[in-house]
């Protein structure tokens, strides 16, 4: 099989990415292990402002917007309450949304292999494992959308996430915001390094479901992250009297909190999404540095494909974009620290204060999720002959 490119993974990023190429006239294969788009969603699907404002997502897929966010101590005693005039965040729902984008990708020529597994590269194909048995794809470039573990990667030779939390999560339906009188949409969030070391536990409730979680570095957990999940949805803030149903929809996955890497491109391919690392250091918001990344790489490539130069792909810089983020590679250095729980109070009684709260409102209602790729300086084009990952 021949192809311009092979993208390797449907999520959001793989999607979005083969999609725009698609539609430039691109001849594009998209392959994903998963036998149905709609299982195993692994996000809790939270868009912020600025990703609503600049792409077009599927509104009947999106819960109603969320303009309160309140952070906690461990006590749960004495939160801080932000207020914003704006539609801060809205959650996806990601299921049918992952579909409504497939029916895009198809729609746009996207030839889609379900239930195909990448095995990598050999005599300068790539090996799909599918249903009906291996296929060797002759394509141009590949595009690593394989998640935070990418098996792309580690094939063009290309950097690979190091730092890395892990998240569970619980998700289910919760009556009406009329009948919890004095409730509004909120996102709740708790500094505990008992239950999250190193990063939060929340409560998200925007009136149609309740997304508990808690996240952290895997080695800290004494008993595993499902034990804290258990202890936390137990007395999570914000659902109080709001019955938790037997069955319930349950998350997990790796959360790469690096920064986005430096090398992130080949003259073979280049990566998108968790696999480049696109996910903010201090929130571990993803979902607004994968769509701009994408747009970013399907720009590249466009370009890469139309002019026949390899070269292109430098321009593809993770480098000169990760210099963004130094603040929040401080900050979440600093989160990382935070061991007990006196220091956990410690650090929201200091978000109390005029300058915290100022803080805080610029990080969590800010516009600085991802820098927009197209205004970040980058390397000649000469430099992708010296990108590793020339194999083949």
């Amino acid at each position: 099989m021949r192809a311009d490119v092979l993208v390797v993974g449907a999520g959001l990023a793989g999607l979005w990415t083969a999609t725009r190429l698609a539609g430039r006239g691109h001849d594009v294969v998209l392959a994903d292990r998963r036998t149905r788009l709609d299982t195993t969603v692994r996000t809790t699907g939270i868009f912020v402002r600025r990703t609503l404002e600049d792409f077009d997502l599927p509104p009947e897929h999106l819960g109603p917007p969320i303009r309160r966010m309140v952070l906690y101590p461990p006590s749960h005693r004495g939160p801080v309450t932000l207020d914003s005039p704006h539609d801060e965040f809205r959650v996806g729902d990601m299921a049918p949304l992952y579909l409504t984008l497939a029916d895009r990708a198809l729609a746009a020529g996207v030839r889609l292999r379900l239930g195909t597994r990448y095995a990598g590269r050999r005599g300068g194909r790539h090996v799909l494992h599918g249903p009906d048995g291996p296929l060797e794809v002759q394509a141009t470039f590949v595009v690593g959308a394989d998640g935070a573990r990418s098996a792309v990667a580690r094939e063009l030779g290309l950097d690979r996430n190091r730092e890395l939390l892990v998240g569970a999560e619980e998700v289910y339906p919760v009556p009406a915001l009329a009948a919890r009188p004095g409730t509004v949409p909120a996102f709740h969030c708790v500094l505990d390094p008992r239950l999250a070391p190193g990063y939060l536990a929340w409560v998200l409730d925007d009136g149609e479901h309740a997304h508990v979680g808690v996240a952290g570095y895997a080695d800290r957990y004494p008993h595993g992250i499902v034990d804290a999940l258990g202890r936390f949805a137990a007395t999570a803030p914000g659902l109080a009297g709001v019955p938790r149903p037997e069955a319930v929809e349950r998350r997990a996955g790796p959360i790469p909190v690096g920064g986005l890497l430096r090398r992130i491109a080949s003259p073979h391919g280049l990566l998108v999404g968790d696999a480049a690392g696109a996910v903010s250091p201090l929130t571990a918001g993803g979902l607004d540095p994968c769509l701009r990344l994408s747009d970013h790489a399907a720009d590249v490539l466009d370009r890469a494909l139309r002019t026949g130069d390899r070269r292109e792909l430098a321009r593809y810089d993770g480098a000169a974009l990760r210099a963004r983020f130094r603040g929040r590679l401080t900050m979440r250095r600093g989160l990382s620290l935070v061991r007990t729980p006196a220091m956990a109070a410690a650090g929201v009684a200091a978000l109390r204060t005029p300058p915290g709260r100022a803080a805080a409102r610029r990080v969590l209602f800010g516009h600085g999720s991802f820098p927009d790729p197209r205004t970040a300086p980058s390397g000649p084009a000469s430099h992708a002959l010296a990108i590793p990952g020339l194999h083949g």
